[in-house]
């Protein structure tokens, strides 16, 4: 069974991920090192994963599979999770595909070693924005249909 599964301690659309299971009655596992409130919503689980670097990466990419969806933002564990099989989008609605992980992974590892080779070069990035909720969610809905047919295939 297709299960979403949500990189949850920075992930800033739990709420529209919710509402997409909800309404596919599919089960949602938000996975973080604690702090988070259990939903009220009988398909939506709550996964406590110990204190240390990666917990919940490592539990989300050992957990995940063909017919499932993760949620991440965090470009390493996007990568195990589509060597596992699984679909992967992040919170602004960009899908991520073995035809372009390479290339990110490329550029975040470039951008780490420019930040230490000069500590006063730091990147901002851009606010969260009504337009990233909403491609997210339109995202998340084709993402979604393409795993039912992986999970029932």
């Amino acid at each position: 069974m297709t299960t979403l599964y949500i990189d949850a301690d920075a992930c800033p659309v739990k709420a529209e991920a919710e509402r997409v299971a909800t309404r596919l009655r599919l089960p949602m596992v938000l996975v973080c090192n604690g702090g988070l409130r259990p939903s009220p919503n009988p398909l939506v689980s709550l996964k406590i994963v110990p204190d240390g670097p990666d917990e919940a990466d490592k539990w989300i990419a050992a957990e995940c599979g063909p017919g499932d969806v993760v949620v991440t933002g965090d470009l390493p564990l996007a990568d195990r999770c589509l060597k596992a099989g699984a679909q992967v989008i992040q919170h602004d609605g960009e899908v991520l595909t073995m035809a372009n992980i390479g290339p990110r992974l490329a550029t975040r590892d470039l951008m780490q070693d420019i930040r230490a080779a000069d500590p006063f070069h730091q990147g901002g990035g851009r606010g969260f924005s009504k337009a990233d909720r909403a491609r997210f969610l339109q995202s998340l809905d084709r993402v979604m249909a393409a795993a039912l047919r992986v999970g029932r295939g």
